[in-house]
Order: C-alpha cells, then structure tokens, then sequence
C-alpha cells in the first residue's frame, strides 16, 4: 500500500536525509520525498499498520529536521 502526506521540509538535503531515514523504519518497503512539492510518498510492507509506522518515520525525520512536519 502507498500512501502520499504532505510534509514541511527546509531544503534538498534535508529532504534527502529524511527519505533515507524513513526507508530504515520498520514497516517502510520505500519512501520518496519531493522538495519542491513538498510530499513524502511512503510504501508500507504488507500487514504493517500505516498510522504507527508513520508516527515512526516522524520521529525518524524529526532526527534530521526536528521542525520537521508530516500531516498524518
């Protein structure tokens, strides 16, 4: 299942840092983050639970941006 949230992301590398560190959490099959339109594309493996994997990946990212957002 892929899902798309919108996020806030300061720049290009941090955005870069941030999909990187999405794809290491667990439940995460693949993540894709998009600067300029600022959007997450985020595929979850099969049987994970969407809301607590991305609570996840928001503190994951909050690590590499801590103002980070990410509308769940």
């Amino acid at each position: 299942m892929k899902k798309t949230y919108v996020i806030e992301v300061d720049c290009a590398n941090c955005a870069n840092l941030m999909e990187k560190a999405a794809r290491k959490v667990e439940g995460v099959a693949n993540a894709n983050v998009n600067f300029m339109t600022q959007k997450m594309e985020v595929e979850f493996t099969d049987g994970a639970d969407d809301a607590k994997v991305m609570k996840a990946v928001l503190k994951a990212c909050k690590k590499v941006e801590s103002d980070c957002e990410i509308e769940l």
